[in-house]
């Protein structure tokens, strides 16, 4: 049976729309040109509306929302266009109606709505992304640091709690915590890189990653010597990092500790009921080759607990880090009364509440 004359049209019409569908995939059309396409419209159909649509309903002002609708989505020489076509749309509405209803207040406001427009396009031409797609990584890359400071599982007799505060209140920072749960050994770090705030934020992000694998990939012994390492090869003098390593046999309670010009760990002992500081000291990462890092031994009781920090807590400007350190064994006397899983918090709150710096807080007890 052969097929009827519209049968023949339809399946023309089809492969032909597929053809054009394809060559668009293929140029990037429906990204970039058909949404330039669309906000040239608005645009337009804005001047014609202020023109000879109904009164009110076609502001010349609301040219804006293209503008910034093309900062989104557009690439730098799109938007120039569509900027250009903004340009006379006002021209013409002006010339047609009145020079008052394109005042230079309205004018000085689609500028400056334009030049940061054309600046976030830029920005977003570099990274390879439009829209909020930008966004949407930076969000994606801040839940894994957070999924990654999560301490692991712990069987029953131990506690553990880790807070982290970002100074100005952003989501990224300089301070982060990796850690790793084999069988009965548990590995902690807690890492403080130079810098506070989205500034130290992008290094914490690449390096968060890299001393996640590397902690339970390597002795324990050596992890602060592998991180240096790293950090000699690919720092590039962006900076120095500090960091604490906690290794603890879960089964009966040893531990060891090796600083990298960290803050020294604090130890709660249940017997005596008094913190006291550990003795673990070490050059910071990144600064000097193949170095090597001795830890501290020691041993978690039932009822004992061992605190770890970055030196948003204690370090204040112009002050002596002793007296820092007095103030943080001062604010954990309030954990033994308080609970050690609810009073974490409350001490960086207190201790962080004057500074802009970032914080990171740790602890692990024995019940």
């Amino acid at each position: 049976m052969k097929p009827t004359p519209n049968a023949k049209a339809t399946r023309l019409l089809r492969t032909t729309a597929q053809r054009i569908v394809a060559v668009l995939r293929r140029k990037v059309l429906f990204r970039y040109r058909l949404v330039l396409i669309t906000l040239v419209v608005l645009a337009v159909g804005i001047g014609v509306g202020a023109v000879w649509g109904p009164a009110g309903w076609f502001p010349p002002s609301s040219t804006i929302l293209t503008v910034l609708a093309g900062g989104l989505l557009l690439k730098r020489k799109s938007l120039a266009f569509l900027l250009g076509v903004v340009a006379a749309v006002l021209v013409f509405v002006a010339f047609m109606l009145d020079f008052g209803q394109v005042g230079p207040g309205l004018l000085v406001t689609i500028g400056v709505t334009a030049v940061l427009s054309y600046l976030l396009s830029g920005v977003r031409e570099r990274l390879g992304v439009q829209g909020l797609s930008g966004e949407m990584m930076l969000l994606d890359l801040r839940d894994r640091l957070r999924h990654q400071g999560r301490l692991p599982e712990l069987p029953g007799g131990w506690g553990r709690t880790a807070v982290l505060r970002q100074a100005g209140g952003s989501s990224f920072g300089g301070d982060f915590v990796v850690s790793h749960r084999d069988g009965e050994r548990l590995d902690i770090a807690v890492v403080d890189v130079s810098g506070k705030g989205v500034d130290a934020g992008t290094r914490a992000l690449l390096l968060s990653g890299a001393f996640s694998g590397l902690i339970g990939a390597v002795p324990t012994g050596e992890f602060l010597a592998h991180c240096n390492d790293y950090l000699m090869r690919t720092g590039g003098g962006e900076g120095f990092v500090t960091a604490v390593h906690l290794s603890v046999d879960l089964g009966n309670g040893e531990y060891r500790i090796a600083s990298a010009g960290h803050p020294p760990a604090l130890h709660y002992d249940a017997g005596t009921g008094v913190w006291s500081t550990t003795e673990a000291k070490g050059v910071v990462l990144g600064v000097i080759p193949e170095m090597t890092y001795t830890s501290v031994r020691g041993r978690l009781r039932p009822g004992d607990a061992i605190m770890l920090c970055t030196d948003g807590l204690i370090e204040t400007p112009g002050e002596d880090l002793d007296a820092g350190i007095d103030r943080l064994l001062g604010a954990a006397e309030t954990l033994v009364t308080r609970g050690f899983s609810t009073g974490a918090g409350k001490i960086v709150d207190s201790l962080s509440k004057d500074k802009n710096d970032d914080c990171a807080l740790v602890v692990l007890w024995r019940h």
